[in-house]
């Protein structure tokens, strides 16, 4: 009888193994959807911070303008010659170069 316990005991899978798809499925997860994101935010971020006054730029509208002025929180861009517009500063997709 103490036999039969030893047996059904070891054909119980370890509980590491039970784990192991579900942490490579959340570390592939990690490195292939998270961490680019997080990568693209911060450089989005850091464009932000070092656009001034006449820096081109594109809308995530797709309008693309001229800087005009700059708020803590807006940038008037010039879309067309006295069109100017009042966007938030998440609505700048890219800076053109220059």
């Amino acid at each position: 009888m103490i036999d039969f316990a030893y047996a059904a005991d070891a054909a119980q899978p370890n509980m590491l193994m039970q784990f192991a798809p579900l942490v490579l499925i959340l570390v592939v997860f990690y490195l292939l959807i998270m961490r680019p994101q997080q990568k693209k935010f911060k450089t989005h971020q850091a464009m932000l911070k070092e656009l001034k006054r006449g820096d081109r730029v594109i809308l995530a509208s797709g309008f693309a303008g001229t800087i005009t002025a700059v708020n803590e929180q807006f940038f008037s861009v010039e879309i067309a010659k006295g069109v100017v517009v009042e966007v938030e500063r998440n609505a700048i997709a890219s800076k053109q170069a220059a």
